[in-house]
């Protein structure tokens, strides 16, 4: 099957999620413009991450994944991109030492402006237009110009995503990623938040673990390790004209891949078999995602995994589960069950945003509780089969927005109204993804203690 895959293959199938653009003239036009612009990444980078989940999936690592529910051109900026970059750096440092383990960082970010919609148009009042289906085809304003799909926009959305990743490579190459700064990233508005003890308390102890190496000769200057960190980015392959003007062939393999994001990851209402995502992504050679829902069933899942991950490589495929926190103990079982049974290698990660979405006041938010309780139930059920819960995938951000309800400063319906920025999803703010953070660490921590104890036995 691999023989007939072409970049443009997936034209041939049948498709979900796409806008319809008014002028396909303008369309081809773009898209062939893109494709000669220069890669977004690189195909060492994707294989670089493609290793490290390996790692994860074989059960010595974790995957965080997390970022903007759908990126936008008004808010792109330079201190939006670091505050993302701290917390999420502050987030990665609290797993590393709570689990001991590497902790893959792969951001949504410089490529997550495409998002799926449950309906195609939207209505107001009485007046009915098209959905708003992410920065990279039209515009949120509810005006009938600004829903008109306009393929000029993924220009914007390409030099957006160049101009992002040279900063998120000068953050995590630069310097700024040293754990001598384990303290400089605490953000303004989480210093007087219930985490920022706990987290003032570990980053004493990481300064002074750094003071000990420093005394011995161990240092940033001649171990790059303590000063600088790897950095992926993602998105969803949802705009599939898009994917392919940007994927090329990799001189030194003869294999494609998407450039325009180290992993991509298929949705959880696109990923049929027979469609054009799931043909898209099987001929690329980057790390892939597969949102899994209530819907997906064992053998559904199975003839997935075949077709994304023939060759049963490890690090090739990550499962992100998305059920919701009253339905994870129903539906993961039998998929874990029937993941081991084929033994199929993949990575198993929990998203406790996507099912646990509510409205509250107008506004579409998801409550704390519920997400602490699905990744409660994820770390549950992977100790009762055996398995290794290996990732985390949330919508966060660096800013102090109050777009979903509880954590330790208890926001409540009535204060949604006060900072709710988000283009589409409600996010985590930094306060409640580091208290999140604090929870997976004690979790990874507790599971590594167990594991202790069955082998001293």
């Amino acid at each position: 099957m691999a023989q007939t895959w072409t970049p443009n293959s997936w034209r041939q199938k049948p498709i979900q999620q796409v806008p319809d653009y008014p002028d396909l003239a303008v369309l081809e036009s773009v898209e062939s413009r893109l494709a000669k612009y220069p890669p977004l990444v690189f195909a060492g980078e994707a294989r670089r991450l493609k290793h490290a989940l390996a790692s994860v999936a074989e059960g010595r690592g974790f995957l965080l994944q997390g970022g903007d529910c759908a990126e936008s051109f008004a808010e792109h900026g330079a201190d939006t991109i670091r505050d993302f970059f701290r917390a999420f750096l502050q987030m990665a440092v609290v797993l590393t030492f709570g689990a001991q383990q590497p902790v893959v960082k792969v951001g949504r970010i410089a490529g997550q402006f495409a998002k799926p919609r449950s309906s195609s148009v939207e209505k107001q009042g009485d007046v009915t237009l098209p959905s708003y289906r992410g920065d990279i085809i039209n515009g949120i304003e509810f005006t009938e110009e600004a829903r008109v799909p306009n393929p000029e926009r993924q220009i914007m959305a390409y030099r957006q995503s160049a101009a992002t990743l040279n900063l998120l490579r000068a953050f995590a190459m630069g310097g700024y990623a040293n754990l001598e700064n384990v303290h400089q990233w605490m953000l303004g508005f989480v210093k007087d938040s219930p985490q920022a003890e706990r987290y003032r308390k570990l980053a004493d102890r990481i300064s002074e673990t750094m003071d000990f190496m420093k005394a011995i000769g161990i240092t940033a200057e001649n171990h790059p390790s303590l000063r600088e960190t790897d950095f992926f980015t993602s998105h969803e392959a949802l705009l599939l004209g898009y994917e392919q003007a940007l994927t090329r062939v990799d001189s030194t393999s003869g294999d494609w891949y998407a450039t325009s994001g180290h992993m991509i990851w298929i949705g959880d209402r696109t990923r049929q078999p027979d469609h054009a995502h799931v043909e898209y992504c099987r001929g690329i050679k980057n790390p892939l995602g597969l949102k899994c829902g209530p819907s997906l069933t064992a053998d559904g899942l199975l003839e997935l995994i075949d077709l994304l991950n023939p060759a049963n490589e490890a690090g090739r495929l990550t499962l992100i589960c998305r059920f919701g926190h009253d339905k994870v103990a129903e539906h993961m079982p039998r998929l874990i069950r029937a993941v081991e049974r084929e033994g199929k290698k993949v990575v198993w990660s929990c998203d406790p945003m996507h099912g646990n979405t509510i409205t509250l006041n107008n506004y579409k938010t998801r409550p704390f509780e519920r997400v602490l309780s699905e990744v409660e139930s994820f770390f549950q059920i992977h100790r009762a089969e055996g398995t290794h819960p290996g990732g985390i995938h949330i919508e966060m951000t660096g800013n102090d927005v109050t777009e979903c309800t509880g954590g330790a400063r208890a926001l409540s319906g009535d204060d949604l109204a006060d900072r709710y920025h988000t283009h589409c999803d409600p996010r985590l703010n930094a306060d409640q993804a580091l208290e999140l953070a604090f929870l997976l660490a004690e979790r990874m921590k507790g599971g590594r203690d167990e594991k202790r104890m069955v082998v001293n036995g």
